[in-house]
């Protein structure tokens, strides 16, 4: 079936797309749903997929995406220069890969691997992939641990928080792993040590605690979650190892909360994957995932190539893909350095914890997250209103630009509805004014309607 979005646009009727009266083209027609007998001018074929894609929203008032919608216009300028170079041919882009390297080094010492001159990770298209390939380093470990023991190894699992994106979903169907879920309870909104715990056995690969939660931008206790491991191995022998899921907290937490160990500090982590388009603050396309040591990925996982001029190494999920993001990455690294990254998470973190609090004085609202860990929370209706519903919220936001989403949290906190303001580069105090003043706006509207007119089912804005 058409892999095509539920409530996009609909498919138009007529087959052709007519020409505007430009370029000296008047009443020419385009077919929309086959290729065109013939060439186009390009600046003709420019206008018309120009003018088609006004209708989407404005990114930079996405409070949906955690991925970055602005960089500076020098990174631009490289990363355009670099859209012809494919990562993968690392002889014919041999300082591209270089400068590949280095950035899995720089994050392998601000992750504090214990030996980062011999740094192991690579890039990816994005966290998702990068999660991925380590879920996959993992269950290679165990098998191998197994086999040597004797041991079937028909059975895996990894144990996580239902909260957890989808790529750990994809992770489990794709490579026949069970995934065991630790649903929510009350205000616990993700994973704890001592349900994790509970969850494990001899089958268990990984646990998987998350660095900031999608639903509500909580860190999960990776430390807490570490030492109840440690207890568990001293009181069975089982030995589970734990891959943090660090896609946006990766590159929040070694700058604004340097105290927290989460890390390769602790000896049980031995991968991370972090997104380099979320708070690595590229455009859409990169992710990063950094193993302990070299022993945590298995040498049967790694191909080696001689077709592209060398003998070359690969572990990705793509063969091919653009080196531009990475290019974008270690720009980022060179022009912000360790200190330009403080001051753009902390800033972030500024907006998100006094945006929440001025959202929780207009009255209707309650925060559920208030943007202190990642610069990310979420809030809700306050309890006795049930004449509008969040999904009505969004909808009204949306009339003026805003893309705020509206979804239910999931297993057994279903009754939860709630929206969410991802707050990142490029999201300034000035556009936190304008929000508010846009909420003050519409919420005398909504204060006088009767009953809901959107739910979950009905909305026109986010699904989480």
């Amino acid at each position: 079936m058409p892999l095509s979005h539920p409530k996009g646009p609909p498919r138009a009727d007529a087959d052709d797309l007519g020409i505007a009266p430009i370029f000296s083209l008047e009443g020419g027609a385009i077919p929309r749903h086959r290729l065109p007998d013939g060439e186009l001018p390009p600046d003709v074929a420019y206008q018309i997929i120009h003018d088609e894609l006004m209708i989407d929203g404005n990114a930079r008032l996405n409070l949906a995406t955690f991925v970055t919608t602005w960089m500076e216009p020098q990174a631009q300028a490289l990363m355009a220069e670099c859209f012809d170079k494919n990562m993968i041919d690392k002889d014919e882009y041999p300082q591209t890969a270089e400068l590949e390297m280095r950035c899995v080094s720089m994050l392998a010492r601000l992750w504090n691997a214990p030996d980062a001159d011999q740094a192991t990770g690579c890039s990816t298209t994005g966290s998702s992939e990068a999660a991925m390939l380590g879920g996959l380093a993992l269950k290679r470990r165990w098998q191998h641990r197994r086999k040597a023991e004797g041991k079937p190894t028909d059975s895996p699992n990894v144990v996580m928080g239902i909260n957890v994106q989808v790529c750990w979903e994809k992770l489990a169907n794709y490579w026949d792993v069970e995934m065991r879920l630790v649903p929510m309870e009350g205000d616990r909104f993700h994973l704890s040590a001592e349900e994790a715990v509970k969850l494990c056995d001899e089958n268990t690969i990984a646990v998987v605690p998350v660095l900031g939660s999608t639903f509500d931008g909580s860190y999960e206790p990776v430390k807490e979650i570490c030492d109840a491991l440690d207890d568990l191995q001293v009181r069975t022998g089982l030995d589970v190892p734990v891959h943090v899921d660090g896609a946006s907290g990766a590159f929040v937490a070694p700058f604004v909360d340097p105290e927290l160990e989460w890390d390769f500090r602790l000896p049980r982590v031995a991968s991370i994957n972090a997104s380099g388009h979320k708070y690595g603050l590229v455009y859409p396309g990169v992710g990063w995932v950094v193993w302990r040591d070299a022993d945590a990925l298995p040498d049967d996982l790694v191909f080696w190539v001689n077709y592209l001029g060398d003998n070359m190494p690969t572990f990705a999920l793509n063969f091919s893909r653009p080196g531009a993001q990475v290019i974008g990455q270690y720009y980022n690294f060179l022009r912000l350095g360790f200190e330009g990254y403080r001051r753009v998470q902390a800033y972030a973190r500024e907006v998100a914890t006094s945006l929440s609090a001025r959202i929780a004085e207009l009255g209707p609202f309650e925060l559920v997250t208030k943007g202190d860990e990642l610069p990310v929370f979420a809030f809700k209706l306050a309890d006795g209103i049930d004449n509008f519903t969040v999904f009505d919220v969004s909808n009204a936001l949306r009339e003026r630009g805003w893309l705020l989403p509206a979804y239910t949290f999931p297993k057994n906190r279903e009754d939860l509805a709630a929206l969410r303001v991802v707050v990142k580069r490029g999201f300034s105090e000035d556009l936190a004014d304008l929000l508010i003043h846009d909420l003050e706006r519409q919420l005398p509207r909504l204060q006088k309607q009767s009953a809901p007119v959107h739910d979950r089912d009905t909305a026109t804005a986010f699904h989480h």
